[in-house]
Parts: structure tokens; sequence; C-alpha cells
């Protein structure tokens, strides 16, 4: 019998990278997936969009950046990338958590919070690739409305078969 896996078609998309990114280890790993991935002058610094599924992600290393960070510029340019990008997910290179790795983190949480920004932790290159292609893919719409079907029916599942259901029915 074949696997889910071995049934269903790889997913592909087009991703739009910032031409900082071209030799960044990523675009070999998303190609060998046979992603289309096209480089642009004009998008943010680090930045992966997936236009088809809405969404964007900024890469950020900590050992990129100055010893005060907050004079780096990476708050200004994550607020930009929040303002341009509806759906964004700030992608933290965290290879080890050391002090600075926490305390960059820590400053971003503070100063993004109730925003739309969401920040993803990633220890490694296949890590980053994880995140970004699952987001994406759970975003995508073919993909979304799917999930969507299947969260109504568990919903309809639960609240048919649920025994405070039949009691509140009988009650009723």
């Amino acid at each position: 019998m074949a696997s889910h896996a071995e049934t269903s078609p790889q997913w592909k998309t087009t991703i739009i990278v910032s031409s900082s990114l071209q030799n960044h280890e990523t675009n070999r790993m998303l190609s060998a997936q046979q992603h289309r991935i096209r480089f642009s002058n004009s998008v943010e610094s680090g930045a992966f969009i997936f236009p088809l599924s809405g969404t964007a992600f900024l890469l950020v290393d900590p050992q990129d950046l100055l010893e005060h960070f907050e004079e780096s510029g990476l708050i200004e340019r994550i607020k930009t990338f929040v303002q341009v990008h509806r759906n964004s997910f700030l992608l933290l290179y965290v290879p080890f958590n050391g002090k600075k790795e926490l305390e960059v983190l820590s400053v971003i949480q503070h100063r993004f919070f109730g925003s739309s920004l969401r920040i993803l932790p990633v220890r490694n290159n296949a890590e980053l690739v994880k995140g970004m292609l699952t987001i994406a893919k759970a975003t995508s719409k073919p993909h979304v409305d799917r999930i969507r079907d299947r969260m109504s029916l568990a919903r309809a599942h639960v609240i048919g078969s649920s025994p405070v259901w039949e009691m509140l029915r009988d009650i009723l």
C-alpha cells in the first residue's frame, strides 16, 4: 500500500528572494525541491516572499549585527518589513542560545508585541527551509481550503458525538 507522501504530488511554488541572499545555502535547498526562485533587488535585504500564500520571511542572523544591535537599524528594518507585508515572519537564525541571541530575541519580542510579526527561531538551514515551506504551504490557497474543510469536519464530528451536546439536545 502506498503511503500518503508517495501518492500526493510534491508541492512547488515560486519564491521571490532578496538578491542579498543569492549565494545563501537555502537557495540551493529550495531549488533542489524544484521551487522556482526569483531574485529581486527591490525587496528588503534578507527577505523570502511567497506570493501565492501571501507570506513573507525576513532572515536575521544576530552574528551579523553590531555589538549594540539597536544601533544597527534592525528594528527599523523589521518595522518596515511588517508594514509592507501583512503576513510577516522573522526567521531568527540562532544556532545556539548564547547571551547575545537571547537578548536580540527578547528585545524584538518586546518591541513587536501585539503586532502581526511572528518570530520563528531556527538553528540551521534545514530548519529554516522546513519552517518557511510548512507555513507557506499551509497558507496557500488550495491547502488552506483543505485544512478549513478538515477542521469543519472535525468540529462537526466532535459536536455530533459529544455527550454534552447530547445532554443539551435532550434538555431542549
